[in-house]
């Protein structure tokens, strides 16, 4: 892939300028099929996180859409988060209450998250919370899962790498 930008996504390499451009398309293309409002906004904060392939946190965003000459008021960014979470284009990540792009914005899936507590990457990986110690100790209690968060914190491949070298 000469002359490509090719960066970690999650923790393995990939072409990340097609990697951005995908996942605006897929943004754009299901606001299109349902009647949803991708707003210039709404675009560029999701641009952003494709773009970062970590976490940023609310105030990070609203510094990135005010260099972009986007508002500069809080509630531009909360809104546009709330939005692209509500519909699946990016998930909080709790632990570091921040936001991260969707790796799968075409698939119904209960994420999980690697995160790296030296860089702050985001690695998204699919979980299945019906199944295993969770889905067993729900069914035993007659609880019925709807939403799981599944964060683990570690060191991603590159920084360890760095701290081996």
């Amino acid at each position: 892939m000469p002359g490509q930008k090719v960066t970690p996504l999650g923790f393995e390499e990939h072409d990340h300028k097609a990697c951005v451009a995908q996942t605006l398309a897929a943004a754009e293309d299901r606001c299109a099929a349902e009647g949803l409002r991708l707003t210039p906004v709404r675009r560029k904060v999701l641009e952003l996180l494709a773009q970062e392939h970590r976490a940023l946190g609310a105030y990070a965003i609203l510094d990135l859409l005010r260099e972009a000459g986007f508002g500069s008021q809080p509630p531009v960014a909360y809104r546009a988060l709330d939005f692209l979470a509500e519909h699946g284009f990016v998930h909080k990540i709790e632990r570091l209450n921040a936001f991260v792009a969707c790796a799968h914005p075409n698939q119904n899936h209960s994420p999980a998250f690697m995160i790296c507590r030296l860089c702050d990457a985001v690695a998204e990986a699919h979980s299945t919370p019906a199944k295993g110690a969770l889905g067993d100790a729900a069914r035993a209690a007659g609880f019925q899962i709807e939403k799981t968060v599944v964060e683990a914190e570690g060191i991603c491949p590159a920084c360890l790498d760095k701290a081996q070298a």
